[in-house]
C-alpha cells in the first residue's frame, strides 16, 4: 500500500491562515508545534507535517476502513537522514517528503524499504487533462495546480 500527498504552497496561502488563534493546537502535537517554532521556514513546516500526516492516513484508511481523520492523533517523527515516520494508532508509517518552492510532497509506505522503490509523477496543470487513472496508480493527490500519483 501507497500514500501521497501533495501541497500547492500558492493556494495553501490563501486558502489557510495557520496563524490564527489556536489552529495548531487542532492540529499538531506539541512536539510538532516545536517543529514549527523553530522552523527556518515555519510555514514550509507546516505543509511538510501536514502531508505527512495526509499520505500516511491514506494506508490507514484503506488498512482500516477508519474514516476518521483527526490529525492530532498522527504524530510525526522527523529523522536526520531524509525519511520520517508517523505513527497511527500504534501503526507506523515511512514516510519521505520533497520540499520545493512551489509545492511540498509526500510518500508514505508501511515498510521503510519500500521507499526506495516508489516511481513518482507529478504534473502541473489547471485540469489534469490526461486520464491518470488508466495508468493505475498505487495513490493519487491532487491540490490546486497539481497532480502527484505513485507507483
Amino acid at each position: 500500500m501507497l500514500g501521497n500527498d501533495i501541497v500547492d504552497l500558492n493556494l495553501a496561502k490563501t486558502q489557510s491562515n495557520w496563524r490564527r488563534k489556536n489552529y495548531l493546537d487542532k492540529i499538531f502535537t506539541t512536539e510538532e508545534q516545536l517543529l514549527i517554532s523553530a522552523a527556518e521556514n515555519p510555514d514550509m513546516m507546516v505543509w511538510l507535517l501536514w502531508s505527512m500526516k495526509e499520505s500516511a492516513y491514506k494506508i490507514y484508511n484503506r488498512k482500516t476502513g477508519v474514516r476518521n481523520f483527526a490529525p492530532k492523533s498522527l504524530s510525526c517523527t522527523i529523522h536526520p537522514n531524509a525519511y520520517a515516520e508517523v505513527n497511527i494508532d500504534g501503526n507506523v508509517y515511512f514516510t519521505k517528503s520533497s520540499l520545493h518552492t512551489a509545492f511540498v510532497h509526500t510518500i508514505a509506505v508501511p515498510n521503510y524499504h519500500q521507499l526506495e522503490e516508489i516511481k513518482i509523477a507529478i504534473y502541473e496543470a489547471p485540469n489534469h487533462l490526461f486520464d491518470y487513472k488508466s495508468t493505475k496508480p498505487g495513490c493519487v493527490s491532487h491540490h490546486g495546480r497539481y497532480l502527484a500519483l505513485v507507483y
